[in-house]
């Protein structure tokens, strides 16, 4: 190989100048034969000459200094693949000519291949090995202390970048820009493999005839290859390598040398960084030991990278796949429930949900609020349930001052602080028959008097309620008035139980550990498959808010980012789901055990094996459901029946 500098970077970045017998100066002035017009360079900078047979670098009294290898220098013999810096300018010198094995027309000898190909653990690695490093820092081994500084300087840079960086494209683009400054290639890419497979695609790649952003097509056989042994590998040369000489890519681009190195990752390789030149045998073991180093470097700001951007779509697909008022869901029963919202929102009609515990009622009424004409207005919630009669009939028509003990001051109620709004009234069933005659009034003739008032107030307010009993069953029993029930089932939607969706719960899961994660201010929290299937298993007595609540507890106890199985309820557990831990398993075994070990002493009597497990009887039957021990209980006797 003719020796030669490439412009890695600065104004002739992608220039190349070959050196012959006279000497090749770099300056600002204009005589030189490498002109640079960066103000810190000096006139005449620096020189590459001949000297004794080597190539030497002259520093000629420059202000601002010349560099090898991060490493400023006046006088150097120069080695194949230094970096030189002047300036802004960084140059890369080749004069490597290492001979091609001498290959007939028939097969390759024997050893052609060994001899081509060079592989590298990471554990073997010398930047990854402290004492190994040291040794070559004094100089007894490695490459010598001005190329490890070099190096070291590059590693440093890149796991800067690491740890700045969280985009992918940007990242992968950062470690190609920073590994070209101190490997001799031509074509570089950053290849991640695709979520559950092998099949890979550049996030960044870069020709130096080309320029950065240009797709390189890299050879399916050398990336199958990689990725299974799991090592970096050099290539020196191609042709002599019986696998890679027919790749049509590498034929193609006429690449001379190869090299590549794995990204480790969790639960096999991330990805896998791809270096080659067509310019001779440019790669060495050296460059071997640097890229495999980089890339155990890069590989975990990749792959938290990659995760980032994976949350960064489910945000997306969650606020893609729920209105902006926070309904979250998927589902056919939850696409019922939007189109229900987008028909009955637009209109003043007195709107009754009903559903179990949980399942979001209030939720989906400030939906029907905030797509209403009256969104701009209050929307005022009152749980119907949790006052007595006084103070519910106080806090929705309000009092005037002196209407009861304690009444200092006049007080504005709900109807009135709803005006122009929209009123909630939560567990609806719950209001007793009394104050049911006077809210039929105001929704008849939309006016009212505070307690111990005595004049009528006017009230402009839309209506929701929601409840999660049998009104049908209450109007027959007679706790709940006919005229009112009527009044309120104007419009009426149930919303489904949660595991009527079981579909959703992961959406659901992801999206409570979204917003418990920011209100924790943790990093971002995601889920484990294991403990999707253990949610999506369980059967929610408590709908959405127990799932929520369950979250928020994983979330805050939690290890770390990623929600596991242990990280959630026995209950859920024992619902069934997840495949177990060797752990959660032997605990689920030693519970069954003691409960139908007890259950056999008492000879089927609950409440005497529940005081024999020291546990209250609910919590027996409990278990006993989520474990599926039901076949398995000894019959009891009818005087021990529970």
């Amino acid at each position: 190989m003719t020796p030669r500098l490439i412009a890695l970077s600065g104004s002739h970045r992608g220039s190349t100048w070959e050196l012959g017998l006279e000497p090749l100066v770099l300056g600002r002035q204009s005589d030189c034969q490498v002109r640079l017009t960066d103000p810190v360079v000096s006139r005449r900078h620096c020189e590459l000459l001949t000297e004794g047979g080597h190539w030497v670098l002259r520093d000629l009294d420059s202000r601002h200094g010349t560099f090898v290898n991060g490493v400023p220098t006046r006088v150097r013999q120069l080695e194949h693949t230094d970096v030189l810096q002047v300036g802004d300018s960084s140059f890369l010198f080749l004069c490597d000519n290492v001979p091609a094995p001498t290959v007939g027309r028939g097969a390759s000898p024997p050893d052609a291949a060994s001899w081509s190909t060079v592989q590298r653990r990471p554990e073997d690695v010398l930047y990854l090995q402290p004492r190994k490093l040291q040794a070559a820092l004094a100089g007894s081994v490695g490459p010598g202390p001005g190329r490890i500084a070099s190096d070291l300087q590059a590693l440093l840079e890149l796991s800067t970048a690491v740890h700045e960086l969280q985009q992918v494209e940007r990242l992968a683009a950062r470690v190609l820009d920073l590994l070209l400054a101190v490997l001799p290639a031509e074509r570089a890419s950053v290849l991640l493999c695709e979520p559950g497979s092998r099949e890979t695609v550049a996030v960044a790649s870069h020709d130096r005839r080309g320029g950065g952003g240009m797709s390189i097509p890299v050879s399916t056989t050398l990336v199958s290859r990689v990725l299974q042994g799991q090592e970096g590998c050099l290539y020196t040369d191609v042709a002599v390598d019986g696998g890679l000489r027919e790749a049509e890519s590498l034929r193609e681009a006429a690449v001379r040398s190869v090299l590549c190195a794995p990204l480790p990752g969790r639960e096999g390789p991330l990805g896998l960084l791809y270096f080659d030149t067509s310019s001779g045998h440019a790669f060495t073991e050296h460059h071997l030991e640097l890229l495999t180093a980089a890339a155990v470097i890069s590989a975990h700001g990749l792959a938290n990278a990659q995760h980032l951007a994976r949350l960064e779509r489910e945000n997306q697909r969650l606020q893609g796949a729920s209105l902006e008022h926070g309904v979250v869901g998927e589902s056919a029963a939850m696409q019922r429930l939007f189109r229900f919202i987008s028909r009955a929102a637009p209109v003043d009609s007195t709107v009754l949900l009903r559903g179990e515990s949980g399942t979001g009622k209030e939720v989906a009424a400030r939906a029907l609020h905030k797509a209403s004409p009256r969104a701009n207005a209050p929307f005022v919630a009152i749980n119907c349930a949790t006052l007595s009669e006084t103070l519910l009939e106080s806090e929705l028509f309000g009092h005037e001052k002196g209407a009861f003990t304690g009444a200092v001051a006049r007080k504005e109620g709900k109807l009135e602080l709803a005006h122009g709004g929209t009123l909630f009234l939560d567990e609806v069933g719950e209001i007793p028959p009394s104050l049911q005659a006077r809210l039929l009034r105001v929704l008849q003739e939309r006016e009212f008097e505070r307690v111990g008032g005595t004049r009528p107030l006017q009230v402009d307010v839309r209506l929701i309620t929601a409840t999660n009993r049998d009104l049908e069953a209450a109007m027959r029993e007679g706790h709940f008035r006919e005229d009112f029930f009527y009044r309120l089932n104007v419009i009426s939607f149930t919303l489904p139980s949660l595991r009527e969706r079981r579909e959703d719960i992961p959406l659901l899961a992801r999206h409570f550990a979204r917003l418990h994660g920011e209100r924790l201010r943790r990093r971002a929290v995601s889920l484990s498959p294991e403990a999707l299937r253990a949610l999506e298993s369980y059967d929610w007595p408590g709908n959405v808010r127990q799932l929520g609540n369950v979250i928020e507890r994983a979330v805050v106890l939690g290890a770390d980012e990623l929600i596991q199985p242990e990280d959630l309820p026995d209950e859920v557990l024992e619902g069934g789901g997840a495949a177990p831990s060797d752990f959660q398993a032997t605990v689920t075994s030693s519970k069954k055990k003691s409960i139908l070990d007890a259950m056999e002493k008492a000879r089927g009597d609950y409440r005497e094996t529940a005081a024999l497990l020291g546990i209250h009887v609910n919590s027996l039957h409990r278990l006993i459901r989520n474990l599926g021990l039901k076949p398995h209980l000894p019959r009891a006797s009818p005087s021990h029946r529970d």
